[in-house]
């Protein structure tokens, strides 16, 4: 199978960091906290050394810090996932191009530390569960319906699905396995059809 090479672009905030900064950037702070060191690190001050801004600017934005995080967590369930399966979509007809380029895409961004720190996260508040459940059930769906266009049923393509999302999320320890092909290892394996006897 040929390796899609598109960069898949959405949106990010601004290199300059200046007192303006929009909720987008906030939020993009608050993921890259937790990315690094899970709820624990999700602080006001560390989010404001984040962007190089005073906690004062913080306050433009969100009521409080339980405003902030109910809005961190839709984030990480809605337009983030939606914006980046609209990106896949435009980038590529071929289905299993989508897949590839998920998998390149989650890998170049850390979004699997970003996916396990939500999940820890979804153990103690409601927002952190729903956003959880919103973002699988979007990803399963994408993933899924890629599958189905290559001819796998509506059960093979989601039992596939779930498979390469819990792939993005394992942390065994396997050093002869090379982490940065081990994705496109596995689709090629989920979507070889068995051969008929």
């Amino acid at each position: 199978m040929s390796s899609v090479q598109p960069v898949v672009s959405v949106r990010t905030p601004s290199a300059s960091r200046s007192p303006d900064l929009t909720p987008q950037a906030w939020l993009e702070a608050g993921q890259s906290l937790l990315r690094r060191g899970g709820l624990r690190a999700l602080k006001l001050r560390p989010l404001a050394e984040e962007l190089k801004v005073s906690t004062g600017s913080f306050y433009h934005h969100f009521r409080d810090f339980d405003d902030y995080q109910g809005k961190l967590a839709a984030y990480f369930a809605e337009d983030q996932v939606s914006d980046l399966i609209a990106a896949l979509e435009r980038a590529t007809p071929d289905p299993i191009g989508r897949i590839r380029l998920l998998g390149q895409t989650v890998r170049r961004r850390g979004s699997s530390r970003l996916a396990v720190a939500m999940r820890a996260w979804a153990e103690s508040d409601p927002r952190a569960r729903e956003a959880v459940q919103r973002h699988d059930a979007l990803m399963l769906d994408f993933l899924a319906r890629n599958l189905m266009q290559i001819g796998f049923t509506r059960a093979e393509a989601e039992v596939r699905a779930y498979g390469l999302i819990t792939l993005g999320l394992s942390k065994v320890h396997a050093p002869h396995l090379d982490m940065g092909t081990l994705f496109d290892s596995l689709l090629d394996i989920m979507v070889a059809k068995p051969e008929s006897a």
